[in-house]
């Protein structure tokens, strides 16, 4: 193995190492639920493509890989406790350097915000608001293990499927987009308390009271799997009332299917959340395409 104490410290940052920082894998969520505003919205996706690509642009590599950026610049301390590996504590993201992209990146999402007209600007503005509130200090919601999970769920699916649905309709969604993007996103807080599992033993020692930091990985889990479930069973249930059956019922089996799911991480929470991050989320969003396909033509109707 090479030595690498005596090497000499990076003035600039690793082209690659700025990639890993605004993590491309958490890109989709936001993508996708700006993706299912604009199918929610009653107006056809493909009669305004260039607005739906520039918004899916912006919700997924600007305003997700900033808040990234920002959340790691933030967390630098915990990080050289628990991934240590990671851009900045390794140092190939050296000196203040994360602190400048997040902050140059809020910018640019200030910036694309502004071409998407007043809806999508609004809601850009408080798509960085809620990044900088959940990492920084003072604020740092990311302490709490209820207040920074919802943020964060409201901010990756409620706000860009309000967003894509303002942005093509141009004007306010209906009130049926309005009630299922909410849903979605409270239930949203539910993955990312699982998401907080990775982080269990630096969250402890920097007193970060994430959900399994407080209450343990496995009330943890079974706190996350409620949270998540429920909305989604009102989802169903507003769906049946709305004379939507056959998307309630598509809804309803995937449902189903990340019970199967939640049941095999309750083995192992602490072992099995990424394993439920990468199974039951697809299941998740899969369901918010169905009821999005579903409250198109009353969206339309409102």
């Amino acid at each position: 193995m090479t030595d690498i104490s005596n090497a000499q410290p990076r003035r600039l940052p690793e082209p690659a190492a700025m990639v890993t920082l605004i993590k491309p894998i958490t890109w989709f969520p936001p993508m996708w639920a700006y993706l299912c505003g604009t199918v929610s919205s009653g107006v056809s996706p493909f009669s305004s493509i260039g607005l739906v690509l520039l918004g899916m642009f912006l919700a997924g590599p600007v305003v997700c890989g900033m808040s990234q950026a920002a959340n790691d610049w933030c967390d630098r301390h915990v990080d050289a406790i628990n991934e240590p590996y990671r851009p900045i504590p390794s140092g190939r993201i050296p000196g203040r350097w994360g602190l400048y992209i997040a902050l140059a990146m809020s910018a640019l999402s200030l910036l694309i915000g502004w071409q998407l007209g007043p809806w999508g600007f609004g809601a850009t503005v408080l798509g960085v608001a809620a990044a900088w509130a959940y990492s920084a200090e003072p604020v740092r919601l990311k302490k709490s293990g209820w207040w920074g999970p919802g943020l964060v769920g409201l901010s990756y699916e409620t706000l860009p499927w309000f967003t894509g649905a303002a942005v093509l309709a141009a004007g306010a969604p209906s009130i049926y987009v309005v009630v299922i993007a909410l849903l979605y996103g409270i239930g949203a807080h539910g993955i990312m308390t699982l998401n907080d599992f990775k982080a269990l033993e630096g969250d402890r020692k920097m007193g970060v009271n994430s959900l399994p930091v407080t209450l343990g990985p496995e009330k943890a889990a079974w706190v996350a799997s409620i949270v998540m479930a429920v909305p989604q069973v009102v989802v169903i249930a507003l769906l049946w009332l709305w004379d939507r059956p056959f998307h309630a019922a598509g809804v309803a089996a995937v449902l189903l299917a990340q019970f199967w799911a939640m049941s095999v991480m309750m083995k192992d929470p602490k072992g099995k959340a990424p394993w439920y991050n990468g199974v039951g989320v697809v299941l998740y969003v899969s369901g918010m395409m169905i009821s999005a396909f579903a409250i198109r033509t009353l969206g339309a109707g409102a």
